[in-house]
């Protein structure tokens, strides 16, 4: 049973080229921010193409629970009344993040050095996922966690009362958890600092500095050091959400496999530390272009044509370009199927410990669909087929896993046979317009009986 409801059964089958301009959503990375620095200004703070989809409205309720007036003024037009740095109330019910991990570590990154209490749950993925990565260097600002055996959800925080600023290495590359130390440091007295041993995406650090924050990045021999001056007033701004590129992932590698494609992708967001999936399929041989480069919000924007690719390679993928196509490498797996040779992926262990188990998810469904994967730890190796010569024809389980899902339906956009995943319905927590903007481009994705 899905943890969104019932399951939803998706079977997806090739149906010719696909055409078209895709207007996927607003990045899910940044609407998240957005949210929760516009709960921790004084005053308002307009966004425009705020991504709606499961995990952010669910960030929308936490900052309304916290004592902010979050508005939905409707075509992605939200308004945020904040409370200011420390101003967070106490929430008088559980916050629900759903599936969000960004959401729920940001967020408790947001609230851990205010004296409040709150408890956070989420749906059956959520909850089986690992908190003490957030949680052990939210204690040493003086926060408390009680939670379920193994760091996991349902769990209690416990502000720190007298927050102390904290000095903090990031033992693995995450995002989410230097953006939510930088988040507790807000409200800390004098300087956090967060050095990470390679860079993560950067959208905190810019938001930071957007808003107002004391925020310097300084390349060293330790890393990147990011220092934070604590309790400033952040001022109010005006956000456009540039388009997501893990969701602009999903309709480019659809087309770099289909047969005939030419696919536009408007307004997409190329921050360098997102846009590692790019330049790795580029690398293979893919055809794609950049149009009208440009910079919105202190974020570099470009329009990104992607067009059918016969001629792809299996490459090695640097280990060190893993933090910044953390989240593609599902669908990148797909394509690596229709290339000829072998594709290694190496230093992604943090793929085991997403949504779901990814590689483990990816390389049984692959291989359920005759193509042969080799995995460990913290590597994978996909032996590519060449166009047209991968069977499918398999039914895979989509463990709750969003990501899971939507590559499997670009698979059986170019397998011999249909592909079907058992559970479609984790998709809306990131790209609610999948279907209907994949069928707008000419794919054949079809809801079935289970």
């Amino acid at each position: 049973m899905s943890a969104h409801g019932t399951p939803i059964p998706m079977t997806s089958r090739p149906a010719g080229p696909l055409t078209g301009v895709a207007n996927v959503p607003g990045d899910k990375s940044i609407s998240h921010r957005s949210l929760i620095l516009g709960a921790l200004c004084v005053g308002e703070t307009h966004i425009s193409g705020l991504l709606e989809g499961d995990d952010v409205l669910d960030t929308a309720a936490a900052m309304r629970a916290f004592g902010a007036t979050v508005t939905n003024h409707g075509d992605g037009d939200w308004t945020v009344n904040g409370v200011g740095v420390g101003g967070f109330a106490e929430p008088e019910a559980v916050i629900d993040c759903g599936n969000s991990g960004t959401g729920v570590r940001l967020i408790m990154g947001a609230m851990a050095t205010s004296p409040i209490t709150a408890t956070f749950t989420g749906d059956a993925s959520l909850n089986g996922r690992p908190m003490a990565r957030i949680t052990d260097p939210l204690a040493l600002f003086g926060t408390q966690a009680v939670g379920r055996q193994g760091g996991r959800l349902p769990m209690t925080l416990v502000g720190a009362v007298d927050p102390v600023p904290v000095r903090y290495t990031v033992p693995v590359p995450s995002a989410q958890v230097k953006s939510a130390v930088l988040l507790a440091g807000l409200n800390a007295p004098g300087q956090t600092v967060v050095i990470e041993k390679e860079a993560t995406r950067d959208h905190t650090e810019r938001m930071l500095q957007g808003f107002g924050a004391d925020l310097t990045v300084e390349e060293t021999d330790e890393g990147r050091v990011i220092t934070l001056t604590g309790q400033p007033e952040l001022t109010p701004q005006t956000i456009i959400v540039p388009r997501d590129p893990s969701s602009a992932a999903f309709p480019v590698c659809a087309a770099i496999i289909t047969p005939g494609s030419d696919v536009l992708v408007p307004n997409i967001g190329l921050n360098p530390t997102r846009a590692g999936l790019f330049t790795t399929l580029q690398d293979m041989g893919a055809d794609l272009t950049f149009e009208n480069m440009r910079e919105e919000g202190g974020e570099p924007v470009a329009d990104l044509r992607a067009k059918f690719s016969p001629d792809l390679k299996g490459i090695a993928v640097p280990p060190e370009r893993a933090a910044s196509m953390i989240d593609e490498y599902p669908v990148l797996s797909v394509v690596a199927s229709f290339a000829e040779g072998v594709t290694d992926m190496q230093g992604v262990k943090e793929l085991r410990v997403k949504e779901s188990d990814r590689i483990d998810a990816m390389a049984k469904g692959l291989r359920a669909a005759g193509v042969q994967v080799d995995e460990g730890p913290d590597w994978w190796k996909v032996t590519g087929l060449g166009h047209g010569n991968v069977p499918g024809g398999a039914r895979v389980a989509s463990v709750l896993d969003h990501r899971i899902a939507m590559a499997f339906m670009v698979m059986g956009m170019a397998t011999q046979k249909p592909m079907t995943v058992d559970d479609g319905s984790p998709i809306a927590t990131s790209f609610p317009i999948f279907e209907a903007l994949m069928a707008q481009l000419g794919a054949q994705i079809v809801r079935v009986n289970g």
